[in-house]
């Protein structure tokens, strides 16, 4: 630490050196004058952009005397294609300064951010690795907005927890964070609090910041970002920026800023303490404006609203109607798929929770191949659940694993039992959820159906065991359809060691969900 303090002292003399005016008498007073310019000048300015939500909030910093050659190394930086071009810049270390290694980094993270077996090769490149540690000798000299931007690369690259040059970029920040704007520091929440995990200590002197500092915030778009990606891990936080542009500016608010609180609050399954109050002023600003919004949003704000249970039937038939889901339907593009989901979500809302409804809903359509494509990989969790699952079943007429139903919720595996808690072939019988429906026998008296939802790591609220909106949305929507859901969450899942276990883990989960049903 003390080696690190003073190689920052020698570079802000240094650069204080090189910015006094040549005729100008370099004194005690003159250099602590300029030392201390130079450090306020690194202090207040952000950084270069970096694709992102916040990133049009964060601007570029620009050096205070711009040398050619150095403009044209970013010039080169910012114009690479490919991870090649940008190592080659190494080969000649003479002309790059300061921030140009962090530069070459974030513009890695760019190129290789949709390619998992480039980045593991990319690791192993020693010139990647010529890269990293010259990172790390010039990293007190990396500009403030530059740094925030090359934590979230670093993050990006999947760099081992352990890694010395990723500890030493994270404790940079750590020691900059009083000095960061707002604006640098909700960057950082929104772009990098999910990979904190490993470094408790940044994300709690993080969050101490936003707590404190939360009068800073001067734009809706932060406060609805602060929201949605670490008001699940601060109650005080949460409780602040539900105080900042909604409830008490009724008058003032706009229809795009509501619609990103109210997604926001969906996104955490959040509700606000005057819930009564907020939920009228939706209805009263949205409701009217609904239709005139891009197709797209007008499913994303209904979709928001079945998750916090505050749907209306006019809003679901606005955006059931033929008109609308037609252009999302059979569209190859992810962006139109996901609205479509939403959209199977909205019409289970309408069939499963307002019997009132009366139409119209989603045509009836073979959608399963479709949601399994959508479900992608099978996880860890997911192949151990269904080998120890079909260990208990014993013949494979018992059960069926990733189930696609009509709701556009695949579940992991589906039994029946019969009132001695024995399994029951599932062919035999009717099964209304499934897409299309099959079989004609009736279920037998005291039958129970059972669903398997595991709920990976991702699908909590951060430091909780609190569903996030969506999977309390299809938790919901699988017990009204007439299920008794058995719950495997990873947390419970990890602690179990042997086979044994887990067998024994499942059957117990079994039995408490029939005898929860009842005990009502």
């Amino acid at each position: 630490m003390a080696a690190r303090l003073v190689k920052r002292c020698a570079c802000l003399l240094r650069e204080a050196t090189l910015l006094a005016p040549v005729v100008a008498p370099v004194g005690r007073l003159r250099l602590a004058s300029m030392a201390h310019r130079t450090l306020t000048f690194s202090a207040t300015c952000p950084s270069s952009h970096f694709p992102g939500p916040l990133s049009g909030l964060v601007e570029k910093e620009q050096p205070s005397a711009p040398c050619p050659e150095h403009q044209e190394v970013e010039r080169l930086i910012e114009k690479a294609t490919r991870p090649e071009e940008l190592l080659e810049l190494l080969s000649d270390s003479r002309c790059l300064q300061e921030n140009h290694a962090a530069l070459m980094l974030i513009q890695l993270s760019r190129l290789l951010s949709d390619k998992p077996e480039d980045r593991a090769l990319l690791v192993q490149d020693a010139r990647f690795q010529q890269l990293l540690h010259l990172v790390d000798s010039q990293i007190s000299a990396v500009w403030h907005g530059t740094l925030v931007k090359l934590l979230r690369s670093l993050y990006a690259l999947a760099l081992p927890a352990a890694c010395r040059e990723l500890r030493s970029v994270e404790q940079e920040v750590r020691w900059r964070l009083r000095r960061l704007k707002y604006r640098q520091l909700a960057f950082l929440a929104e772009s990098s609090a999910t990979h904190m995990q490993e470094s408790p200590e940044l994300l709690a002197e993080l969050l101490l910041h936003l707590e404190r500092r939360w009068t800073e915030i001067d734009d809706g778009r932060t406060a609805v970002a602060l929201m949605a990606k670490t008001g699940h891990l601060s109650e005080p936080l949460m409780n602040r920026l539900e105080d900042k542009h909604v409830v008490d500016r009724a008058h003032t608010v706009t229809v795009p800023h509501l619609c990103n609180v109210l997604l926001a609050f969906a996104h955490l399954n959040f509700r606000p303490e005057r819930e009564d109050k907020f939920f009228g002023l939706v209805h009263e600003k949205l409701g009217p404006k609904l239709q005139s919004l891009h197709p797209a949003l007008q499913v994303d704000v209904v979709w928001a609203l079945c998750v916090l249970q505050q749907v209306q039937g006019e809003a679901l038939r606005a955006v059931l109607c033929p008109e609308l889901h037609a252009r999302f339907l059979g569209s190859e593009s992810p962006k139109d798929q996901s609205t479509f989901q939403k959209l199977l979500h909205i019409s289970a809302t309408a069939q499963l929770e307002h019997p009132e409804y009366t139409g119209p809903l989603l045509p009836a359509s073979d959608w399963a191949p479709w949601l399994l494509a959508c479900d992608g990989k099978a996880t860890p969790l997911q192949k151990e659940l269904r080998d120890t699952l079909r260990g208990l079943l014993g013949s494979p007429s018992r059960g069926s694993f990733a189930v696609a139903t009509q709701y556009g919720w695949v579940l992991d595996a589906e039994v029946l039992l019969d009132t001695d808690g024995q399994f029951l072939p599932l062919r035999d019988f009717v099964a209304p959820h499934l897409t299309p429906p099959s079989g004609t026998q009736p279920l037998p008296p005291g039958a129970k159906r059972l669903a398997f939802l595991r709920w990976e790591f991702p699908n909590f609220s951060s430091r909780s065991r609190d569903l996030l909106g969506r999977f309390a949305l299809a938790r919901r929507h699988v017990r009204a359809a007439g299920f008794l859901v058995v719950d495997v969450p990873y947390y419970e899942w990890l602690e179990l060691k042997s086979e044994w276990q887990k067998g024994a883990y499942l059957k117990d989960k079994m039995r408490k969900a029939v005898a929860e049903e009842l005990a009502k």
